[in-house]
């Protein structure tokens, strides 16, 4: 029985730069000390990161939130602080995705290299009320029988409530809420 652990866009523009906030800064050591565990256990560590193209404002995301960020590239784009470790571990993957969540075509790849025999998925990482729950979804969808856990003190949005609101949400869904 596989273990995956994802995490959701940790990077440079959604800790402390363009779209930073404060909580986000707090979640680092906690996030890599868990990537660390799942790694040392021998499981599966994924990393999306949330990319955009030079054209982001001219794009339906970039009408409604004008915040240039993510950019291909960029530093922004890269994974914050301590969490570069992990580049190119054995047992780590990346994806780059276009919108809120991963695409559908990326996972059925992700379900190819990995294997269907996940059966706890647990997620981590920013924003709670956006990307978080648009990949929770996408998850639930491809492995269908996989316990999905989202740890409520790894994850953060720039509006605590809202947080709080999704964590039910991802529990109406049938997700676990854990350290809530």
């Amino acid at each position: 029985m596989g273990k995956l652990l994802v995490v959701v866009d940790f990077q440079k523009d959604f800790v402390d730069g363009a779209l930073g906030f404060e909580k986000a800064v707090t979640l680092e050591d906690g996030i890599y000390n868990k990537i660390e565990s799942y790694l040392s256990e021998g499981h599966k560590v994924l990393f999306t990161y949330d990319t955009h193209e030079e054209n982001y404002l001219e794009t339906r995301e970039g009408k409604n939130l004008p915040v240039v960020h993510c950019i291909k590239g960029s530093k922004g784009h890269e994974l914050y602080g301590r969490l570069v470790d992990f580049k190119n571990r054995n047992n780590t993957l990346y994806y780059e995705k276009y919108g809120f969540g991963i695409s559908p075509k990326d996972m059925v790849n992700i379900a190819e290299e990995i294997g269907n025999d996940i059966r706890e998925i647990e997620i981590v990482g920013v924003v709670t009320n956006i990307c978080v729950i648009s990949n929770f979804v996408m998850f639930q969808s491809q492995f269908r029988e996989a316990e999905i856990t989202v740890d409520a003190t790894l994850c953060a949005s720039f509006d605590e409530a809202l947080h709080d609101k999704t964590l039910d949400v991802i529990l109406g869904l049938q997700g676990k809420v854990i350290n809530k």
